[in-house]
């Protein structure tokens, strides 16, 4: 499963689909989930603030096809954080599309009044609950977490959701948890980084 694929079953592990965390937060760490796909596939790289292509050749999973699309086609913004605010206006959406379509979530949408609100729900609690209970296994775990692990515990910690994946662990979980984020790769640290300022900053902004 991809990084943002698993970050969207943690944010959203309820059987109503509900997200565990506030909707900046949750928007701002699927784009990140989203950029740090391509950084791990060598399509992108983020340095010194910016989200630079490297390699223009299309992914073979149609959603990040899509986003490296979009980078390529707005060269002149190269902002990192101009790039998450963009994608993080989807990002529910369009993560929550694509494992719809890998059958783990299923489609759902409620008329109330002139509204329509769209929802994801899991289609076995057990899938969706998997993410968060592997990621606490491998914290108390010896062994060192894969990068892209590494990367999906950097943005769990990003987002405060960090209670969702280590409330029944110990100290060394959490202990394991403070010293893997800065040993991260330095372009998948920046994002992280960029990430969690983000997300400040949307909260105390009251952004829905």
């Amino acid at each position: 499963m991809l990084i943002a694929d698993e970050f969207f079953l943690i944010a959203h592990n309820d059987s109503r689909g509900k997200a565990r965390l506030h909707p900046a937060a949750a928007g701002l760490g699927l784009a990140a989930g989203l950029l740090g796909e391509l950084i791990l596939s060598g399509r992108i790289t983020v340095s010194d603030g910016l989200v630079i292509v490297l390699d223009r050749r299309p992914p073979a999973d149609a959603l990040a096809h899509t986003v490296l699309d979009q980078l390529i086609g707005e060269p002149q913004h190269q902002a990192i954080r101009t790039w998450l605010s963009f994608l993080a206006r989807t990002g529910v959406t369009s993560v929550g599309e694509r494992l719809a379509r890998a059958g783990v979530l299923r489609r759902q949408e409620t008329r109330r009044l002139l509204r329509t609100s769209l929802s994801y729900l899991p289609v076995d609690l057990n899938t969706t609950a998997w993410p968060a209970t592997r990621l606490r296994t491998l914290l108390e775990r010896p062994d060192p977490p894969t990068v892209p692990d590494a990367l999906l515990l950097g943005l769990v910690s990003a987002t405060g959701l960090t209670r969702e994946v280590l409330w029944s662990a110990g100290p060394l979980a959490h202990h394991r948890l403070s010293v893997l984020l800065p040993a991260l790769p330095a372009p998948l640290k920046e994002l992280v980084g960029h990430t969690e300022a983000a997300v400040g900053a949307a909260v105390l902004r009251g952004n829905p």
